[in-house]
């Protein structure tokens, strides 16, 4: 079984970005929202926080109280718009259950938008958990690319721009989800099998035909760690290749995001 490695392909992208942020007239400045305390959330913004610096962005935390309410909330994130040299901002997810995810979210002005999570986006950018999958797999041999791809998940993240951005390249491509009748019998049939549902350890080796290559792009929490969607233990004599987590798509997809703010500020 052969590892893709999130990590060594990130680290290269970064590098790259270091360079192009170097050779800008100004420094950009990338904003994290956060709204409450939840520890999860605040250590992926320490994360992203840290990787931006290291790149030469100016990174900016909004930490905010979980009982904002939704319209000084907006009103924040306008502000956050008009911010010099601003080259994206994001709301960190989940929010608190009094919030209204879609509004905040479309509060970010299109431009700034990295995330790509807003209703009205920003057309030239990729949304980088998408462009993370889809950066892995590049990685996997002609064989495997030109066969058939199952996709479990049908959400925003993962399922929807990830089917399309595979579509848009003509290769064969089923959506399924967890309600799917026999889902393990479709699943069997991939020779690429990607899963974003968070529902830790869905994808068993009994969901996985024997040297496919497996993308895993779920992240739950279990016994105070991250999980994925994939039982990795259980797939190491089965699949030909596996993404773990952590150390897969995730630090793939910091990196991506981080694309997308360098690409915003070229555009300036």
């Amino acid at each position: 079984m052969v590892l893709l490695d999130g990590r060594k392909i990130a680290n290269d992208i970064l590098v790259q970005l270091k360079t192009e942020n170097s050779q800008l007239p100004f420094q950009p400045v990338f904003c994290d929202v956060l709204v409450g305390d939840n520890p999860v959330s605040l250590s992926y913004v320490k994360i992203k926080g840290r990787t931006a610096e290291a790149v030469g962005l100016k990174f900016i935390m909004q930490q905010l109280p979980e009982n904002i309410p939704q319209a000084d909330l907006i009103n924040k994130i306008s502000e956050l718009n008009q911010i010099e040299n601003m080259c994206g901002l994001i709301v960190q997810l989940p929010l608190p259950p009094h919030l209204n995810r879609q509004a905040v979210l479309d509060a970010i002005d299109p431009r700034l938008d990295v995330d790509c999570l807003g209703k009205r986006g920003y057309a030239p950018l990729i949304p980088p958990t998408a462009a993370a999958v889809m950066s892995l797999v590049g990685e996997l041999p002609d064989n495997l690319k030109s066969g058939h791809f199952v996709i479990v998940g049908q959400g925003q993240l993962v399922g929807k721009p990830v089917s399309f951005l595979l579509k848009q390249r003509n290769y064969k491509v089923i959506v399924a989800d967890r309600a799917t009748p026999n889902l393990s019998t479709l699943t069997k049939t991939a020779d690429v099998l990607i899963s974003g549902t968070g529902q830790a350890n869905l994808i068993t080796a009994d969901f996985v035909k024997p040297g496919a290559a497996v993308i895993d792009a779920g992240t739950a929490e279990m016994d105070g760690g991250i999980v994925g969607d994939v039982d990795f233990e259980s797939l190491k004599n089965i699949a030909g290749y596996v993404s773990p987590v952590p150390g897969g798509v995730g630090p793939l997809t910091v990196a991506m995001l981080l694309k997308n703010v360098v690409e915003v500020a070229k555009k300036k």
